[in-house]
């Protein structure tokens, strides 16, 4: 695949959906375009604000948390599993209002108890704690928000 032929496709993945570099590397190692074609491109795609790390994270935070209901842990470990760590992350997570983010997890618990069958309360409490921090929540937040009711 040319350069030009690379660029196309890739610019046209990211014009319909934010995506980062990593998943246009990904993409362009599935096309089986060439290592220094692949730097290339994505120099290119940068350099035209088709890709925009921040952006990205900070489109990523939102949806994930709005949308699919994950704490800042799991959103982290995700976004490191892109290759994305650091300040930018951090900056993103702290958009998330902690009155918002309290109430999220305060609903997913709310949630869970009611589907619960369990009539022991420590098996209760323990199914509510390994849910809440399978969705990336932490523990300390987790366990106030448990206690509190």
């Amino acid at each position: 695949m040319t350069f030009e032929q690379a660029l196309l496709r890739a610019s046209d993945i990211c014009a319909r959906q934010e995506k980062c570099v990593f998943d246009i590397e990904k993409k362009l190692n599935s096309w089986k375009v060439e290592e220094p074609v692949a730097a290339k491109v994505i120099d290119q795609l940068i350099k035209e604000k088709f890709i925009d790390e921040q952006r990205y994270v900070n489109h990523y935070v939102r949806d994930k948390f709005r949308f699919n209901r994950w704490g800042k842990i799991k959103i982290r470990y995700q976004l490191k599993a892109k290759c994305i760590s650091g300040q930018q992350v951090n900056e993103a997570l702290q958009q998330i209002s902690e009155d918002e983010y309290k109430d999220a997890l305060a609903q997913l618990l709310n949630k869970k108890r009611r589907n619960l069958k369990e009539d022991d309360k420590y098996k209760k409490r323990a199914s509510l704690i390994r849910y809440a921090a399978s969705r990336g929540f932490e523990p300390d937040l987790i366990y106030q928000l448990i206690d509190s009711e």
